[in-house]
């Protein structure tokens, strides 16, 4: 096991609390498919939902009944996260992954009904298969949702493209993406942004608004809404050009009304993204967590296995 890592591939399970749930995901250490681990900006995610549920536009009263569907949901922890606050979710990814992800949900659920039979906060989740690009597929969950989320789903080049098409299909005027994931490559980061900024208004979440112990430089939250006239199966995405484009600020939107999305993406401290945005590490009176200080010493560790001191 890695030292920097939450959790670690080879084992067959994670356990974890949350919402005074005691939740446990499985995954497959014998799998060669990215999706039958639980990655660590899932867990980031779902912790970031219990922390900000209180109050705003993640407490379960303003959730409840809202569609939202998840994207390369692997284990499932992310979509977990959403139903616990009162959410109709759909669990989405590729065919192979799916056995493993009904088990999680199904035993999930089990455990928090068996916990609390009266709870009115939970909400739904079912899974559906859904290929990235494929439009039968698409039309079978019946856009647009509410929400749309994703956790590490951006690893690769050549996926960039399938993810944004299949955003911008399920997509309506008002829905809001929220994609967590950790930076591996800084080639497909800087992609990745271009694409994002072309097509949608693009907000970072501070690493205040997510759990003191949960999260880490690497790994960064986006809550995005699309540009106006996009959105729908009919519009086709903007193309990367290699070249940043501009992302509305709290300045820029100054002048328009705020409608309640706005409003309640404040309540979370959004800030907007700019072109020299890297990972930081933010220390608390000089202090890290247990996790923090085994991520950054496997880091160092990997960047110095490689130097000869002569």
């Amino acid at each position: 096991m890695d030292a920097d890592r939450l959790n670690s591939p080879s084992t067959s399970a994670i356990r974890l609390e949350v919402l005074g749930q005691q939740l446990h995901f499985a995954q497959d250490p014998n799998s060669k498919h990215l999706g039958t681990t639980v990655w660590d900006a899932s867990v980031v995610f779902i912790k970031f939902l219990e922390k900000n549920c209180r109050k705003g536009r993640f407490c379960p009263t303003k959730l409840k009944g809202k569609r939202v569907i998840e994207l390369g949901a692997g284990c499932g922890v992310a979509g977990f996260g959403m139903a616990m606050l009162g959410c109709d979710v759909i669990s989405t990814d590729q065919i192979e992954v799916l056995p493993l992800l009904i088990r999680n949900i199904e035993r999930n659920t089990s455990r928090v009904l068996q916990t609390d039979p009266d709870s009115v906060s939970f909400g739904s989740i079912q899974v559906m298969e859904l290929d990235w690009g494929n439009q039968e597929h698409v039309k079978a969950v019946d856009p647009p949702f509410d929400y749309i989320i994703g956790t590490d789903v951006v690893y690769a080049e050549h996926l960039l493209e399938p993810l944004l098409k299949t955003i911008l299909s399920l997509s309506g005027p008002k829905t809001t993406i929220l994609l967590g994931y950790e930076i591996r490559s800084t080639t497909v980061h800087e992609q990745m942004l271009d694409l994002w900024k072309n097509n949608f208004d693009v907000k970072t979440i501070p690493k205040a608004k997510m759990d003191s112990k949960y999260q880490h430089a690497s790994i960064q939250l986006f809550m995005m809404g699309l540009k106006p006239g996009l959105g729908s199966l009919e519009n086709k995405p903007q193309q990367y050009d290699g070249k940043n484009s501009e992302v509305r600020t709290e300045a820029s939107d100054a002048n328009e009304e705020k409608d309640e999305s706005s409003s309640e993406a404040e309540d979370i401290g959004t800030t907007a993204v700019n072109e020299d945005s890297q990972p930081f590490v933010d220390l608390n009176n000089g202090k890290i967590s247990d996790w923090e200080a085994r991520r950054y010493g496997s880091m160092a560790a990997r960047l110095l296995r490689d130097v000869k001191i002569t």
